[in-house]
């Protein structure tokens, strides 16, 4: 990679420093050294996983990077560092001389032709919904429909994929199916391939993956039809292949406050008291990669949602795994989102 200095920081930085050089450069990762010497590296992945550590940005870096990176020695050859990259599912690796100085990097998509960047799962657009909470508008227009800007919805989502490399569509319509339908056509205007998916009794927000066809043989991607986000489906589409997932659920942090003081006692003693804290959790996002087997599993015109899917799987002691959001995303499912989304998103 030419001008891969830019990925260098120094170990005293912070976390907030890594993610804008991950953000900001086509390597997709920082290398953070201490005196010229490789000490570790932030990737992606790096930072989605401190973000569900609950690691603050202005932290030390130290405290997200992976301190055990893969390096090869720069005077390997091209073939070595490809096959050492297929094996460990690497996108980088670093090149470092015999004192662990970095001299060079090396990207998986400089180095095989049409690179890692193609995506190429299905993906299944939840557009059945009634947008109870966005009437009157709904009213004579299926919200997938309602428009962000020029666009309607659905049609911002469908480009935002095929922009990603995605090219056969499934759409889940029920109410106002013929709307959505005469709007998107079989696809072939966007070069694309849409099939629809027919609810035609409430399925709930799984139930439509028990009428795909049985024969699909590699992963689905799962969105709900009114989601605005600029999430990186190649990072979640990698995430799932490398770490085997049977289902893969992506999450968003999701802030709030207590209205109220909140008391702390032990054995009726009082030890503290907090007023108005705030509190964060992650929460379900609508974003989803399910392997061909949990498809599978789903029976036809079976009613299913997606969280008790996701809780027979961990009965099951499946691997159901979470992929932190760290990008915009905004769910246009109540009037003052759907604002918000007009005057935000682009």
């Amino acid at each position: 990679m030419k001008h891969w200095q830019s990925c260098i920081i120094d170990v005293t930085e912070t976390c907030r420093k890594a993610i804008e050089v991950v953000d900001a450069t086509a390597a997709r990762i920082a290398l953070i050294v201490e005196e010229e010497r490789l000490v570790g590296v932030v990737t992606d992945f790096d930072i989605r996983k401190a973000l569900l550590c609950g690691v603050h940005l202005d932290h030390p870096v130290i405290q997200m990077m992976n301190r055990h990176p893969s390096t090869m020695p720069i005077e390997s050859p091209e073939s070595d560092i490809l096959q050492v990259m297929k094996r460990e599912n690497r996108k980088q690796i670093p090149l470092v001389d015999a004192k662990g100085r970095v001299k060079g990097l090396r990207l998986f998509h400089d180095m095989l032709a049409g690179g890692i960047g193609q995506f190429s799962l299905p993906v299944l657009l939840m557009a059945g919904g009634l947008g109870m909470r966005l009437r009157p508008l709904t009213e004579s227009c299926p919200k997938p429909l309602l428009k962000v800007g020029e666009k309607p919805i659905l049609e911002i989502i469908l480009e935002n994929f095929i922009e990603a490399g995605a090219r056969e569509f499934y759409i889940s319509v029920n109410y106002k199916a013929e709307m959505i339908r005469d709007y998107f056509g079989d696809g072939k205007n966007y070069g694309v391939s849409i099939t629809y998916i027919e609810e035609t009794t409430r399925l709930g927000t799984a139930g439509a993956i028990g009428l795909l066809p049985k024969t699909m043989d590699s992963p689905l991607l799962v969105m709900n039809g009114d989601l605005l986000t600029k999430v990186d489906f190649h990072q979640l589409a990698a995430f799932h292949r490398i770490q085997k997932a049977d289902a893969t659920m992506c999450v968003r942090e999701s802030c709030y406050q207590i209205p109220y003081g909140v008391v702390k006692s032990k054995d009726f003693i009082m030890e503290d008291i907090e007023e108005k804290p705030m509190r964060a959790d992650f929460v379900n996002a609508g974003i989803y990669v399910l392997s061909p087997a949990v498809i599978k599993r789903v029976k036809a015109h079976e009613y299913l949602d997606m969280t008790d899917l996701f809780l027979h799987l961990l009965k099951e002691k499946k691997r159901a795994l979470v992929f932190p959001i760290r990008e915009y995303w905004l769910d246009v499912g109540r009037m003052e989102d759907f604002n918000r989304a007009k005057e935000e998103f682009f």
